[in-house]
This record gives C-alpha cells, structure tokens and sequence, in this order.
C-alpha cells in the first residue's frame, strides 16, 4: 500500500494516484535501489496544505506520521526537524514502499529535493525519484507570467523549470484552445520533462513513480529523450528557456567539473546582453575519456553529480557530448563554446581567463 499524502485545499488538488500491478526491474536490483525507499516530491504554486499526513498500511494496519513544513521548506530553518521526522519514518521500514512528500505552495522543490539527492544520513535508506509539479489549467499561464520585483524568478516558473512530470490539472474546466497555450508555455520553460493533461488530478501510477531520474538508471531513457527536445523556444518573459547542445568527441572528467562549477558555483558566465545566466537544473550524457560506459550529469541549483549510466559506448559509435539546461538568460551559442573551449583547454588556460571573467551577482 503506497502512502497517503494529506488533504490539498480545493484550488489545485494533489494527484489522486491510480493502483497498477508493478514489479521491481532487473536493472533497478543491480543497482541496489530495490533496497532504498523511493522519495517522490509534488509541488504547485499555491495550492498545498501546510500539515502533511503520511499513512501507511500493511496486513490491514494504518499509521500516520505528521510532519509540519512551517516555511515550506525542509532545508532551511526545520531542516533539523524535518531530518529527524524523515529518519523516525525508516524506522518503520518494511511497512510501506514509496514517500510522496507535498510542498507548499511557494516552495522551492529544489531546496526540497537536494536534501534527499546528497544527505549522507539518509543515502542508504531513501533515494529522490523524481518531481511532479502541478499546473491550475485557468491560472497556470496567469501565475508563469506573473513578473517579480529585483529580477526574481517567479515560484510558478521555477516549480515547472525543474519538473520531471508537469501535470497540466482541470483541463475540463477550460476551452481546448487555452489549455494549447498553457502547454506550449510550459514546453518553453522546460524542454526535457514530460507534460500530463488530467482532470481532478487523477493519474496512473505508472506515469509519475519510479522514475528513476536522479539517478543513473535515468541514463537508459535520457538517450531517446534528448532526441526529442525542441530548440531554444523564447518565453514570455524572454528569460526562462530550455537550451540543448552536442559536441562530439571525449570529454576530460576534471575539465567538464571546472566548466559545472564555473556555471554553478563561480556564476560568472554572462550572456550577449551581459546578464547573469543561471542554470535551474542541467542533465545530459557525456562521454569521459578512457571510460567505456556513457555518463550522465545531473545538476540542480549548485549541486551536481557525474555517474556511469548501465550503457557501453558501442566500438562503432561516434562518442558524443549532449547537455540540456534549463535557465534563465541562457545563451546557447556561448554556452557551447565555453564548453568546447573548457574541456579542450588546460588547467593553466582555464585559471587564467576564468579570472578575467566579472562574478555575477
């Protein structure tokens, strides 16, 4: 029996999931996540509650856990608190298989999930699966256009920047033509995730658990992925876009972490319009040199992560470099050549013109 979320007020309805018969993957058995308990966070703007209930049941027996998210967030001032509540939950490990964790409303989902990607103390009982975020169908496009004082990206977009299952909710409710514009607004913001159209929420299990993508087994289904994202689509706001790029050949490990962390940590990649470009999440398959399995980078915010996918680069097949980063004021042209120029360059080439470079801020 999957755990129960608690109630979400009337305006944007958590998914009412629908049971499907599963079983676990051989792929999943090797990489020792059947034994890890799987962390799926749904978010949407302005439409949770601030109380989560957290049911669970096996041979007919129901708990529940509360856990009070006072500022929406785990990882900021009851990231203590929301830990301790997490690690008291794996106490009851066996007596049921999946979390679904609900944020408020204005939540960052990526503070949420970086604390399930990277905590050490909860790596060997949990692993973050993926993110659902859910769009009100009559105010979606109102709330993803809505503009922010000093330059700030609204909570809305955000949410949906860094989906991997975006859920355009109570297409009932609103002429076809509408629901059309909402999706093309929500595809230009995020060009990697998949988008659900449902009424009441309501959606198979199948389509938004065990996803798998944050972690390497993401990697076996990224490749037909990347082949389906469309080009740099210009948002409302003109600001927030998906870019994707190739660069064939091999790419040095050491150089591809300097050209990350120059773009998330150092933030001093600018685009033609000297603004600031800032990566919400990337993701994509590299290939390292002297390793014979693709790799797959992940990023969010300023966490990343290189790990080997299950798949082998074939003798025959040209080795490739494929990114997709989803942002503000990115650039696609400077981008690419900033990576070309990283993973070619020298470590004393790269210090050097790295510090000419200004720091946004």
């Amino acid at each position: 029996m999957l755990p129960a979320v608690g109630s979400a007020d009337e305006e944007e309805d958590c998914p009412e999931l629908v049971p499907i018969e599963t079983t676990q993957s051989e792929e999943e058995e090797k990489s020792g996540l059947g034994a890890k308990i799987p962390v799926t966070i749904i978010t949407g703007y302005l439409g949770s509650a601030l109380e989560k209930s957290l049911a669970v049941s096996q041979g007919g027996e129901l708990y529940e856990e509360w856990l009070e998210l006072r500022n929406g967030c785990l990882c900021c001032s009851v990231r203590d608190n929301g830990l301790r509540a997490i690690e008291n939950l794996m106490q009851k490990k066996g007596k049921f298989d999946y979390i679904l964790l609900e944020t408020t409303g204005l939540a960052d989902p990526g503070a949420v999930a970086s604390m399930f990607w990277v905590d050490a103390e909860l790596g060997s009982d949990i692993y973050l699966d993926g993110i659902i975020t859910i769009v009100d169908s009559k105010y979606g496009l109102k709330h993803l256009t809505e503009e922010k004082p000093d330059g700030l990206i609204n909570e809305a977009t955000r949410q949906v920047a860094l989906a991997d299952i975006i859920l355009i909710n109570k297409t009932d409710l609103v002429p076809e033509e509408d629901v059309k514009k909402l999706r093309t607004t929500i595809r230009s913001i995020n060009g990697l995730g998949q988008i659900l159209e449902t009424q009441r929420s309501r959606v198979d299990l199948s389509n938004v658990l065990d996803l798998h993508a944050f972690d390497s087994l993401s990697g076996i289904s990224l490749q037909k992925k990347l082949q389906h994202v469309p080009g740099t689509q210009p948002h409302l706001d003109q600001s927030i876009v998906t870019i994707t790029f190739e660069v064939p050949g091999n790419a040095k490990e050491e150089h591809l972490n300097m050209f990350i962390q120059n773009l998330l940590w150092e933030k001093n990649v600018r685009n033609k319009d000297n603004h600031c470009m800032e990566v919400i999440r990337l993701k994509g398959l590299v290939s390292i040199k002297d390793k014979s399995q693709q790799m797959i980078v992940q990023g969010v915010h300023e966490l990343y992560d290189l790990e080997e996918t299950p798949v082998s680069w074939k003798d025959d097949t040209e080795r490739t470099n494929r990114l997709v980063l989803l942002g503000r004021n990115l650039d696609k042209d400077i981008l690419k050549q900033l990576f070309i120029a990283t993973v070619t360059e020298t470590e004393k080439q790269w210090t050097t013109r790295s510090k000419e470079d200004q720091v946004c801020t």
